[in-house]
């Protein structure tokens, strides 16, 4: 397990890495922490491609915000796949990608998935229902909210499951007090979170059902849940004006979106967003899935809720992290 473990977080905190030989021309991909073996298997087909061919790639793994923040430190970057549209959208506050990003057919989305409950092997805590998560004992693993794109779905996804249950806003909202007074440790990354889950820490984790489905082929004997009601992640990729003024990045970025790749993607345990391939695996459409825009359930969207769940100086979760003594 400790082999494991150690395996996980060397993903977890990469900085950069180099892939391919390059004849002079090289793309540099910005990512949030999980999709690193999706990508690679993603770039080394595009490689064989007549557009690929001779490219050589710099890729850079993280926690989403801390990524979004990184580049616009100036950290190089032509193509940036974010976990959140927020964490995008802060790159075009600061003129770094344009404001049309997400004008493809598929929104700029790349790949879907759902919130998870990723629980010991054999669910000894028998643990399925949002209910379970804050019952005596039990301890909950997700990241912080205020460095990592999965946490900000993990936390509107316990929200959401509250209000489509009959909640009103005032229980959500004390419903995701209740539940950060289970959480013992907040880390960076939805990959770092994993790491700490492998070492044995908590009973379950609030993740992505990819980085459940990534876990069990890594070795961490784990079993997931896809609650009754969850909230669909989507997460989003966009070129960057550096980005645009490069053939091989465009290519690139546009080959995202071939069968391919969101294979590569669905193989990696993503929801791929082509309906064409979308077929071929077996995806678990739960009962009451909403999205982030689903207003009747009191989320009308990243803009809206960025702003009232996670401001850092006056949002919920800022309020939340105070009460915890952070």
């Amino acid at each position: 397990m400790k082999s494991i473990w150690i395996a996980l977080l060397g993903i977890a905190v990469l900085a950069g890495s180099a892939s391919g030989a390059s004849n002079g021309t090289s793309v540099d991909l910005v990512a949030y922490s999980t999709p690193k073996d999706a990508y690679g298997k993603i770039i080394s087909a595009f490689q064989k491609t007549g557009a690929g061919k001779g490219v050589g790639f710099s890729q850079s793994y993280n926690a989403s915000f801390d990524q979004a923040r990184a580049v616009a430190a100036g950290q190089p970057a032509d193509i940036v796949a974010l976990s959140l549209d927020p964490d995008i959208g802060y790159l075009v506050k600061k003129n770094l990608v344009p404001k049309n990003w997400a004008a493809n057919t598929h929104r700029g989305i790349t790949s879907d998935s759902v919130v998870v409950f990723v629980v010991r092997d054999g669910n000894p805590k028998h643990i399925k229902g949002w209910g379970d998560l804050v019952k005596p004992g039990i301890q909950v693993i997700t990241p912080n909210p205020l460095t990592s794109g999965g946490a900000r779905w993990n936390v509107m996804a316990a929200y959401g499951a509250q209000r489509r249950g009959g909640k009103t806003d005032k229980q959500g909202v004390k419903y995701l007090y209740k539940l950060f007074h289970h959480v013992p440790v907040q880390p960076a990354s939805a990959r770092e979170a994993l790491t700490i889950f492998a070492q044995g820490k908590g009973d379950v984790l609030l993740t992505y059902e990819n980085e459940a489905i990534y876990a069990n082929k890594k070795g961490v004997h784990t079993d997931y849940h896809v609650p009754k009601a969850t909230l669909l992640i989507e997460t989003p990729a966009a070129l960057t004006k550096t980005g645009l003024k490069k053939p091989a990045a465009k290519a690139f970025y546009k080959y995202i979106w071939s069968t391919t790749a969101q294979r590569a993607f669905a193989d990696q345990g993503y929801r791929p967003v082509l309906k064409s391939v979308a077929k071929g695996y077996r995806l678990v459409r739960p009962p009451g899935l909403f999205t982030i825009a689903s207003k009747q359930w009191g989320l009308n969207g990243w803009t809206k809720v960025n702003r009232r769940f996670f401001d850092p100086n006056k949002g919920i979760m800022a309020a939340i992290e105070k009460s915890l003594g952070h």
